[in-house]
């Protein structure tokens, strides 16, 4: 009897198992994770109220005093940033480094109280940003999410190509609820797949161009200022992205390749290693930055990064809810000159389009609205996450693997060919452990899959 011709569908399948056997336990973590940092703004008030919230007073006292009292409390801590009240009822925050640890602590601004202090690395938010991120293991932790979130296009467009409807609506549309069992799972499959499948790009993309490799390389294609912006202003080595954290966003994303500025009019010298290196000693007071950030019409909401060298300088930065609000301003420590303020009108195309998204991902654009958007897509990740393990648990052969046979006189098709090639270009990654993957079909998987399914031509 003559075999059928095999087809894409036939490919589409079979890798669409794989992406999805690897993706769907990043997928919940990152879903349940995400879901947390998405309620922040709720969260934070209500978990860490007698911290945060403060009646309004009428007076406030200087960010100098402020200083000095924190100061006073931690006097072998290095103050690393000040982070003024964002309206009249929330409290001051600075991050200090005392005792190896990161804390933040919170102080009545009215009265120059200490309300108390957090650990900046173990608060809900704080762990729930690095899981989601790194997996708080780092570099190793940071690509295996880059990864998994690259297989996740690969399982979205493969995805797309199995679902697509050809004739049959029911159960690729809207789910046969009076179905059962494993039908009714693939139902539920399909359809959050299907209509998920765009929201669900738009979110790996956006949060992959957070990630250490990939990112990285996004940002120094496309991320780019004019060179004149940085013509009369002595340069260091360091990049701002230094001021931000797995734990922790100071500057927005279009910023974190630029160069940081130097003060002092020995900074010149000091860039080409002439002059020696010190302590941060400003004459200017923190007074004086945060009166900076308010002429400048700085959104409140700005953290304030103090010096740690003398030729360092003050960074006045805000990642908006609303990107056309970001604002990155540095200050030299000696002056107050404002050696650089970068606003999203002077961003890059890409890059304004990658800060909306950014904040769409993490559902600040529109508010509540914008939140709700983004609960539902986390909703139908984890559903579609589960209910894909349910439909190969069905399927499998009792006690074997249950990957999809794959016949062995297979075409070389030029559109699957094509995809694959495209994304191992892409997301180098993906690419590498594209080889891998198909190393291990080739000497193992196909060979299990054969002597479970002897009837089928692996």
């Amino acid at each position: 009897m003559k075999q059928p011709k095999p087809n894409f569908y036939n490919l589409a399948w079979r890798w669409h198992f794989y992406a999805g056997l690897f993706v769907a336990p990043f997928m919940v973590m990152l879903a349940l994770t995400g879901l947390i940092y998405l309620f922040k703004p709720q969260l934070d008030p209500l978990m860490y109220g007698s911290l945060m919230n403060v009646p309004a007073g009428h007076h406030a006292v200087s960010a100098d005093d402020l200083l000095k009292r924190v100061k006073l409390a931690y006097p072998e801590g290095q103050i690393k940033q000040y982070l003024p009240p964002p309206n009249a009822e929330r409290s001051a925050q600075f991050v200090v480094i005392n005792a190896g640890h990161e804390l933040n602590v919170f102080i009545d601004p009215y009265h120059g109280d200490i309300l108390g202090e957090q650990d900046a690395k173990k608060n809900l938010q704080a762990l729930a940003r690095s899981i989601h991120g790194e997996l708080m293991i780092g570099t190793v932790g940071d690509r295996l999410v880059e990864l998994a979130a690259g297989w996740g296009v690969v399982l979205v467009v493969s995805g797309v190509f199995l679902w697509w409807p050809r004739g049959q609506y029911a159960g690729v549309l809207w789910p046969r609820l009076n179905s059962r069992g494993r039908v009714l799972w693939r139902d539920l499959h399909a359809v959050t797949g299907f209509w998920g499948a765009a929201f669900l790009l738009v979110m790996l993309l956006s949060g992959m161009t957070w990630t250490g490799f990939w990112g990285k390389q996004y940002a120094e294609v496309w991320n780019t200022f004019p060179a004149a912006m940085w013509d009369n202003v002595p340069k260091s080595d360091v990049e701002a992205r230094s001021l931000n954290s797995a734990t922790r966003q100071t500057v927005p994303w279009a910023m974190e390749n630029t160069p940081m500025p130097m003060s002092g009019d020995h900074a010149e010298h000091m860039a080409h290693g002439t002059a020696p290196a010190g302590p941060a000693a400003p004459t200017i007071s923190l007074q004086d930055v945060q009166n900076i950030a308010v002429q400048r019409k700085v959104e409140p909401g700005y953290s304030i990064t103090l010096p740690t060298t003398a030729t360092g300088v003050f960074t006045i930065a805000v990642f908006a809810d609303d990107p056309r609000n970001d604002a990155t301003l540095h200050v030299d420590q000696y002056t107050g000159d404002v050696l650089a303020d970068v606003r999203f009108e002077q961003y890059g195309t890409v890059a304004r389009a990658t800060e909306i998204g950014v904040m769409l991902h993490e559902g600040k654009m529109f508010g509540a609205f914008n939140q709700i958007i983004v609960l539902l897509i986390c909703l139908m990740i984890l559903l579609s996450a589960v209910s894909g393990v349910v439909i190969w648990w069905k399927r499998r052969p009792q006690g074997k693997f249950g990957v999809p046979p794959l016949r062995h006189d297979l075409p070389k098709w030029k559109t699957g060919v094509a995809i694959m090639l495209a994304l191992a270009v892409i997301f180098p990654l993906v690419g590498a452990s594209l080889i891998v993957v198909w190393v291990l079909d080739r000497l193992l998987l196909t060979r299990l899959n054969r002597q479970a399914e002897p009837g089928s031509v692996a």
